[in-house]
């Protein structure tokens, strides 16, 4: 027993005299200078101690080692004090190592060697050779040998920006594993609204579709899947979305295989591939998120249940090819080439182009442009080209968490677009049409409280689109964006202008979990939104939903009041939005 614990002690004093040379030669390559003949370094004298320079500091493979090494003298005083294995005095005698490791890895190569073997072994103890692969020499600069080539960082990685809206607040998944990172997402909502339909369907919004009920807007299962720098993401959509976005694409209407069911319970799906090239490029294709408009597709992501027009009336997915480069840390380019504007074919003989430009220079700063251009995006009229503009910025201006208010930001977006030929001037009414374009903006304050557990939302926007070729369809009688409809047409030159607010009180106990309650106030200066006749015929859907429906009795009917149905619109709306978002 004595010998036993005095090899153990021993052990111990070779191994801490391991880990110090390791240490210091460590600094000496820091100190050397590239010369072939290295002048050998006297130790100073003790008056000029205090000028000694410290040791370089660890890099993270040297500190997992001393992690390591420490588990192990830890697990061999256990065994000492037990004298379970005979055999561990001799296991913890070192044995010369190859002179082509250096002092660390011999210190490793010792250490796990000081592992006993037999019925006790312990089963986590990583094996030499797999040590000796683990400290290899890593890559290095040109002309720097021996001094480690640090990697490019993770863009975007060097702040916190969870407080964006657009972005997730969660910090971590707990379920995440090296291979897929799963995703849950739950919205569920109760929208009370004043004009209170009495068929209890809305229009004009891309949020919000039934009220005075209590209704899943979104469930969403799915996640990441990433090896080996191959990616992919899958998130499926069921509940009211898997309807309602779909009818706002009128690309299905072209052609066959009906994609808006090909499509109706998918909201992202993509491959692609990650190259280590600048600070990572990834190629991807198949259906992702455009972000234009700020706003995320996702309620749990956003300062708002209901964006302003701005965000609501701007496409939320794109079907196509994204290439996202990331030249810097702070800087993403992502150009795009998609089916078009919003949608899951193409809508005439052209497809879209667009770019995305994020900058995040510090954390209190986000500053995004989305751009978009040469989609013939109209149904049936194909020398229609359109191009947007989507701008956005966002600032974090006060951050204290040992106050009660403990964070305040704002987000500003503006939008421009036109459409030219077919019918329409971008440049305004002449001789080859009528005005085309889309004028906006949308405004947004939020305050965060008690630690971000509650948060305070104020805003709200205008738009102005003659034409109306943004302005979403209301669901009269069952239409889409393919039908149409004779109640609220969109013809060249058609007026249509709108303006919003809202206010909005978040409580958040969990990052996984938002209570939501929300006002809103919209209003147009045509009618536009569901008064309390409601927009569906009575005894529900009649006939195509692109024509009028007649009254009782006839058979025709032309718009006129005496033999038209007509639904209940109105120019204003307000409502009460309560929600539980929940992401895991």
């Amino acid at each position: 027993m004595r010998a036993f614990s005095h090899n153990g002690r021993l052990s111990r004093i070779f191994l801490t005299a391991l880990l110090s040379v390791g240490i210091f030669s460590n600094c000496l390559q820091a100190d050397d200078k590239e010369s072939s003949n290295p002048r050998p370094k006297s130790a100073p004298p003790k008056s000029d101690a205090s000028k000694v320079e410290a040791p370089a500091p660890l890099t993270e493979r040297e500190r997992w080692m001393l992690d390591r090494i420490e588990q192990l003298e830890k697990r061999v005083a256990e065994l000492e004090s037990k004298n379970n294995s005979p055999a561990a005095a001799a296991a913890a005698a070192p044995s010369p190592q190859p002179s082509s490791l250096d002092p660390i890895a011999s210190a490793a190569v010792a250490a796990a060697k000081l592992a006993p073997t037999g019925t006790g072994a312990i089963t986590n103890v990583i094996p030499a050779e797999k040590v000796l692969a683990a400290v290899s020499p890593q890559a290095t600069e040109k002309g720097k040998a021996g001094v480690p080539k640090s990697p490019a960082a993770e863009p975007f990685a060097f702040a916190d920006f969870t407080w964006l809206t657009g972005n997730a607040r969660t910090k971590e998944s707990p379920m995440d594993t090296k291979f897929f990172t799963p995703e849950i997402r739950a919205d569920i909502d109760y929208i009370y609204d004043f004009n209170h339909p009495k068929d209890n369907s809305i229009g004009g919004s891309s949020e919000v579709f039934r009220v005075n009920e209590v209704q899943v807007t979104q469930l969403g299962v799915g996640g990441d899947f990433h090896y080996d720098n191959v990616r992919a993401r899958l998130m499926t959509q069921f509940g009211l979305y898997s309807q309602t976005t779909p009818r706002n694409d009128a690309s299905p209407a072209r052609g066959q295989w009906n994609l808006d069911n090909a499509y109706r319970y998918i909201s992202e799906a993509y491959g692609g591939y990650h190259f280590n090239a600048l600070y990572g490029i990834n190629v991807d294709a198949g259906i992702f998120m455009s972000y234009v408009g700020l706003f995320s597709y996702y309620q749990f992501d956003n300062w708002a249940y209901q964006p302003s027009y701005v965000s609501s009336n701007t496409p939320w997915f794109f079907n196509g090819v994204r290439v996202q480069i990331f030249p810097t840390e702070h800087l993403k380019i992502e150009p795009w080439f998609v089916n078009g504007w919003q949608s899951y074919g193409r809508f005439n003989n052209r497809p879209g182009f667009g770019v995305q430009f994020l900058w995040r220079p510090n954390g209190w700063l986000s500053v995004l442009g989305n751009q978009y251009m040469l989609g013939t995006d109209t149904l049936n009229t194909p020398g229609r080209v359109r191009y947007h503009t989507d701008d956005s910025i966002q600032i974090k201006y006060y951050d204290n968490q040992e106050h009660f208010l403990s964070k305040a930001a704002f987000s500003l977006t503006g939008d421009m677009g036109c459409e030219h030929s077919g019918g329409v001037s971008c440049a305004g009414n002449s001789a080859k049409g009528p005005k085309q374009s889309f004028l906006g903006y949308m405004v947004y304050n939020r305050l965060w409280f008690d630690r971000d557990k509650y948060a305070l939302t104020l805003g709200g926007g205008q738009i102005n689109n003659p034409g109306r070729y943004l302005v979403l369809i209301p669901p009269i009688n069952g239409a889409t964006a393919a039908s149409g409809t004779p109640y609220f047409t969109a013809n060249p030159g058609d007026p249509y202008k709108a303006w919003d607010v809202s206010g909005t009180f978040d409580w958040m106990p969990s990052q996984y979990i938002t209570f939501r309650w929300e006002y809103n106030h919209r209003a147009a200066n045509v009618p536009y939104f569901s008064g309390s006749g409601g927009v569906s015929p009575p005894g529900g859907n009649n006939g195509a939903s692109g024509s009028f429906v007649c009254l009782s009795g006839f058979t025709t009917c032309n718009g006129s009041p005496t033999n038209t149905w007509f639904p209940d619109l109105r120019k204003t709306e307000n409502r009460l939005n309560m929600a539980i978002l929940v992401k895991f």
